[in-house]
């Protein structure tokens, strides 16, 4: 039977677990998925030798950076947006191959394009984390200029306090990748001019838990246009399969 599964640490909830368990015994694939909760990457290879039948593993936080001097193969766009979350393990005899791809920006891609219009052209990024890289490399492939807004001073970036009511009419699609307004902080939201805010506006959150977050009720409040992650959450694990299988080679 096949192998595949999930490295990261703390693995509270998985998505991917339940989600690929669930899409195996629905249509009758011989495989099956589990967790492997690492505290460091350094185990990744233990992994790949005690499980002999492991064909692919997508890999969460703290590792999608980490992970990628492991690799034998990184695709141009994980390598550009500096982060992997999916790999293929080719096994030929006694000689192990890992191949390393992003999904993230393929879920988030496919799930935000039919929202825009063509009065869309430029977008905030609220985080710099690893989901943020993907998400800014995604937007620029669909022709949108960028800005990435950071709680701290850092370069390449502006602050919450410099997001003016003429800053979101200029970039008025706005992608949270902070875990702010997660479960069970959903009384929390990035510190931003709703007010200012209208009908062209888009707001993006990749949190899905709670469905709709304050951040993406403030705004559809001022006639924004709002979705949740779960969507692209959806199309990741789409194509992680597909890059699994050779499909999305």
């Amino acid at each position: 039977m096949d192998k595949y599964g999930l490295i990261g640490f703390p693995l509270e909830h998985s998505f991917s677990k339940s989600y690929f368990n669930q899409k195996f015994k629905d249509e009758s694939i011989d495989a099956s998925y589990e967790n492997f909760e690492i505290p460091t990457i350094d185990l990744l290879p233990e992994i790949i030798d005690s499980n002999p039948n492991l064909r692919g593993l997508n890999v969460t936080i703290p590792y999608k950076q980490k992970v990628m001097p492991f690799l034998d193969y990184i695709s141009p766009e994980a390598t550009a947006i500096g982060a992997v979350n999916v790999i293929k393990i080719i096994r030929d005899g006694n000689n192990v191959s890992l191949k390393g791809y992003n999904s993230d920006v393929i879920g988030f891609t496919k799930s935000i394009e039919p929202m825009l219009d063509r009065y869309h052209k430029k977008a905030l990024v609220l985080g710099t984390g690893g989901a943020s890289k993907a998400i800014d490399y995604g937007l620029k492939s669909l022709g949108m200029e960028t800005v990435a807004v950071s709680r701290y001073q850092r370069p390449g970036t502006i602050q919450y306090e410099d997001v003016t009511a003429e800053v979101i009419k200029e970039y008025n699609v706005i992608v949270n990748c902070t875990p702010c307004g997660m479960y069970p902080n959903t009384e929390e939201c990035p510190k931003l001019p709703y007010e200012a805010m209208d009908s062209h506006t888009i707001l993006y959150d990749l949190i899905y838990n709670p469905d709709t977050t304050l951040f993406m009720k403030k705004g559809a409040e001022q006639g924004a246009t709002t979705k949740n992650g779960l969507e692209m959450l959806l199309l990741q694990a789409f194509a992680s399969w597909d890059f699994w299988t050779g499909k999305g080679e």
